[in-house]
């Protein structure tokens, strides 16, 4: 039997970033060849990636990459299965690295850029190894590449789970900055009225209706309610109409006249948003768990 040695597995794990233990059984299968070990490593990492990609990732973070000229920029939702592995540095840097290439080489969707380069492999065999190195299903969920009229801003809050990317026209740096710490906050669906999906406007519409028909007043009263809910409603949800969180006097729109500036567009990504989160049943577990013990003894 070949000597595995501490120089034979370190060497393996720089190669791969695999866990050490899972080099030394790859050396020993391999007897101490170490293009073999590597093929053997892949191998194995690979059928891990494909055994978590069931598993259902709903956390993670956001990441954002500008250019240095504030011109393009580009931020991303990379997720993970547990809060812990959102804290990982290695998953960490291949978020950011992730949001880098976007900028750098524009892909089309998801898809293209896991075929991209990243440091001598494809993003997807990156991912495969990180899956197979950390235990846990990773996905990249979703990413916006922008090329600004004006220049981007962004923020990151709450443990990189809320990301906010805005182009502004005109103004400063700081208002920028407070504009996406906005976003962030109050999380608007649109940056105008008329930007508003006219599913969300007609549902609003609709329980307003429902609302002023209780009060049994006259027709021409309850659409004036009506479309007074309506409009209140908009104020809310777009981010012109909503109340500025630095001074609640002023809306963003009138923040805006008073700077010279306006808003381009913006994008908010909530980390998780929209992903049905497996729900565990600890009592049903148990449970299911004693019942088994029963059997094993009822068989005995």
């Amino acid at each position: 039997m070949v000597d595995i040695t501490a120089s034979m597995v370190r060497e393996l794990r720089e190669k791969t970033d695999a866990p050490m233990m899972e080099c030394k059984k790859a050396l020993i299968e391999a007897e101490g060849d170490l293009g073999r070990a590597e093929e053997i490593l892949r191998i194995k990492l690979g059928n891990k990636a494909s055994k978590a990609s069931s598993r259902i990732a709903a956390e993670g973070i956001v990441a954002v990459h500008i250019a240095a000229d504030g011109k393009l920029g580009a931020m991303i939702e990379v997720n993970c299965e547990t809060d812990f592995v959102a804290k990982n540095d290695d998953f960490l840097a291949f978020a950011a690295a992730l949001a880098e290439r976007v900028v750098a080489q524009n892909p089309a969707d998801v898809t293209a850029l896991s075929a991209l380069d990243l440091g001598g492999a494809s993003v997807e065999e990156t991912r495969k190894t990180l899956v197979g190195k950390i235990g846990e299903n990773l996905s990249i969920r979703r990413f916006v590449r922008v090329a600004a009229k004006g220049r981007l801003a962004s923020y990151i809050h709450g443990g990189a789970k809320i990301g906010v990317l805005i182009d502004t026209v005109g103004g400063d740096e700081g208002m920028a900055k407070d504009l996406a710490m906005h976003i962030a906050a109050s999380k608007p669906v649109s940056l105008s009225k008329e930007q508003v999906p006219a599913a969300l406007i007609q549902k609003e519409r609709d329980i307003a209706v429902a609302k002023a028909a209780e009060s049994g007043k006259p027709a021409n009263i309850v659409e004036k309610m009506v479309e007074g809910s309506v409009q209140k409603f908009l104020k809310e949800v777009t981010l012109l109409g909503q109340p500025f969180v630095k001074d609640d006097k002023l809306t963003v729109e009138q923040l805006l006249k008073s700077k010279s500036a306006s808003v381009a567009g913006f994008t908010l990504y909530v980390v998780g948003e929209g992903i049905e989160k497996r729900k565990d049943d600890f009592a049903a577990e148990v449970m299911a768990q004693v019942g088994q013990m029963q059997n094993k003894d009822g068989g005995k």
